[in-house]
């Protein structure tokens, strides 16, 4: 079992910066890649950003925030990031880190998200 725990979300205004982070505990032996996803009110959760954890390549961004986030991860510290630029008030959403154990397989372990509230 994987345990994620996200930090550092936060109330910031447009156009500022948050780094996210995603602590992962337990059996990180079978990691094909990682993610953040975020979830608006009243909207269902979406994809944010995914890593291949072994390279710490960069997999798929969003278009909503391609040029504008970059994920990153620390395998030595088992650490997921996630550094937002130029955020904008339709970021808002609680921000959740995901584990992916295959390539085949779905986002299986999820942690209890961040909150992020950009306000205009």
């Amino acid at each position: 079992q994987v345990q994620l725990v996200e930090s550092g979300g936060g109330l910031v205004q447009a156009g500022d910066s948050l780094r996210l982070s995603c602590a992962a505990s337990g059996r990180m032996v079978s990691t094909y890649a990682m993610g953040w996803f975020r979830q608006a009110p009243g909207k269902e959760r979406e994809f944010v950003a995914a890593l291949l954890w072994s390279a710490g390549r960069p997999l798929q961004y969003s278009d909503s925030v391609k040029g504008r986030f970059a994920i990153s991860r620390d395998n030595f510290k088992n650490m997921l990031y996630l550094q937002m630029n130029s955020l904008k008030p339709e970021d808002t959403a609680v921000y959740y880190c995901a584990l992916k154990a295959a390539k085949i397989a779905d986002f299986g372990s999820w942690g209890r998200g961040t909150q992020v509230t950009v306000s205009s």
